[in-house]
Formats: structure tokens, sequence, C-alpha cells
């Protein structure tokens, strides 16, 4: 089978299991407080049901870099919200929208078209020590200016998700194929060390990072990390691994239209998404009573005094009868 086929195969099973992974963390994230700790998370099995269903998908992704550029693999993640949508329906109990099936029509059209651009070779080239060490360095410094207080923490946290989750997986990709191909070097060094290092930090980042973007809902932030792991991934494939887009020039008009038409797609998903909230914690929580119930709590003295009172005032008239 060509190994873009098999790219492509194994990046659409990955996406899926990304998706309920998501769906997952959502309904968790909305059933725990703000202040949790992860010791706390972790002691739930919801929490590890997600880490298995990413921990599928991230197996699932690796094997698709072996077979394919990141500029073709990545760019598939955004199946994962494709995806997400009627998985998401199906949990809230209710139908997948207009809005929805346009978003999922414009963003299935525009991967198309990167299809038809992205490089199908197998990958053959690595990062060094240095590039991985630059990286991971430039990769943290701006993980660390995203997770800063201010506004909109749910977005800047999911933009930090998704370039942690891209250049974990472009580091992925060196790891795999120096592992797999014994021509880059030798198979146990200190440059293969530190980027299994650097891939699992920053996988696990991009998982709790994403968890905390989930808390203020799924649309939105599940749309940035989306966006935001394809770009950072590609911009380490075309810089530094000498990946390009089949021809030439002329390639770049397709692709920036797919590119147009998959973020406009991701952007109505996310909004129909974030309509359909409000909507769904309304049926969960259940119409509010129209006449509110008064209760009077007496202290026991009060209690006691009254009953005294009134027998005092029954044998008062009991004696004038």
């Amino acid at each position: 089978m060509n190994a873009t086929l098999v790219a492509v195969a194994l990046s659409l099973v990955s996406a899926a299991a990304y998706a309920s992974a998501a769906v997952a963390q959502a309904r968790l994230a909305g059933r725990t407080a703000p202040g949790t700790g992860t010791l706390r998370l972790l002691g739930s099995g919801a929490w590890w049901s997600a880490v298995g269903l990413n921990a599928g998908g991230a197996l699932l992704h690796v094997a698709a870099l072996k077979y394919g550029p990141l500029t073709l693999v990545q760019p598939l993640g955004a199946l994962t919200l494709v995806a997400a949508v009627p998985l998401g329906a199906r949990a809230a109990g209710r139908k997948v929208s207009t809005i929805e099936w346009r978003g999922t029509l414009l963003t299935l059209l525009g991967l198309g078209a990167l299809l038809t651009t992205a490089g199908g070779s197998a990958p053959h080239e690595t990062l060094s020590l240095a590039e991985a060490l630059a990286v991971g360095a430039a990769t943290m410094a701006v993980v660390a200016g995203l997770s800063r207080p201010g506004t909109r923490p749910g977005l800047r946290h999911a933009a930090a998700s998704g370039i942690t989750s891209g250049v974990a997986s472009a580091l992925t990709q060196t790891l795999t194929v120096a592992v797999t191909d014994h021509t880059t070097g030798p198979l146990f060094s200190w440059r293969l060390v530190v980027v299994a290092v650097l891939v699992s930090a920053f996988a696990m980042g991009g998982l709790l990072l994403s968890q905390t973007a989930y808390r203020g809902g799924l649309g939105a932030p599940l749309a940035v990390v989306t966006l935001a792991n394809p770009v950072a991934a590609a911009a380490i494939g075309l810089a530094l691994l000498g990946e390009r887009f089949q021809g030439g020039t002329i390639s770049l008009v397709p692709a920036l239209l797919g590119t147009a038409a998959a973020v406009r797609g991701v952007i109505l998903l996310s909004r129909a998404q974030a309509q359909t909230a409000p909507a769904a914690e309304a049926a969960v929580a259940g119409p509010a009573p129209s006449v509110p119930s008064r209760v009077v709590i007496k202290s026991p003295r009060a209690v006691l005094h009254q009953e005294h009172g009134h027998g005092h005032l029954r044998r008062i008239r009991a004696g004038r009868s």
C-alpha cells in the first residue's frame, strides 16, 4: 500500500480517538471544580479513560508520522473537531445543527485541498540535538507567555496546548525516524534521549493545558487547539526538516484556499458548539420552580416557650368555663 494512504488511514483513526478523548475531557471538566488539583484528577476513572483514548490516538499518530510528513499528517488533526461534532451531539442528546454540517463540509473540503498539495514522501530528515534544544526552549518560552494570568485564559491555554502538542509531534517524528532508520545515526545517543524527554514533557503538558482550557467549554478551545497544532508542526517541518509542498510555488494557491476553507469550517464548528452549550446546560439543570418555598426554623427554646404559652392559655380558658 502507498505510504501516503497508510498515513491518511492512521490519521483518520487517530482523529476519532482524540475526538472521543476531547468529549470525555469536556464532560469531566464540567463536573470538576475550578480549584481541583492534578492529584484529584488522577484518582478519577473518567480522567484515565480520557488518558487511554489520548494514548491510543497518540500511538496511531506516531505510526502515521512514520509514513507521512508533518505537512500531511498534522492538518488531518482538524478531523478531531469534525469527529467531535456527532460525538458531542450524541452525548448532549441533540441533533447535529445546520451550522455544524456547514462547518464539517468546509473543513473536509479544505483538508482535501491540502492533501493534494502536501508532500507525500516518507520522512527521512531529523532534528539535530541543537535544533531539538532550540525548539524546546522556544516552545517553553511561548507557553510561559500564554500561561500568564490575564483575559481569556481558556483560549490562551488552548493555544499553548496546541503548540506543545504540535512540537511534540515534530519531535516524535524525529524519534521515530531515528529509531526505525539506522542510517540517520546510532540507535542510542544523547540526542534521542533528550528528544524523548522533550516529547514526554510536551505531550503531558499539552494534555494538562487542554484540560484547563476545556473548563470554559469545548467549542472555541478545541478549535484553537486544532488550528495551533498543525501550524506549529508544519512550521518546524518546513523550516528545519526540508519538507516542501508538491508542485512548487503554484501549489501555494490551492494550499492557501484549502487552509482558508478549513479555518472557516473550524470556526463555524466552534461557534455552533458554543451556542449549543448554554442550551445543554439549561436542559440538564431543569426548569426552575415557579413559587419558591419558605421554611421557618425555630430554636428548641422558642418551641418550648410557645408550647408552654399555649398550655397556660388553655388552663385559663378552662377555668372561665
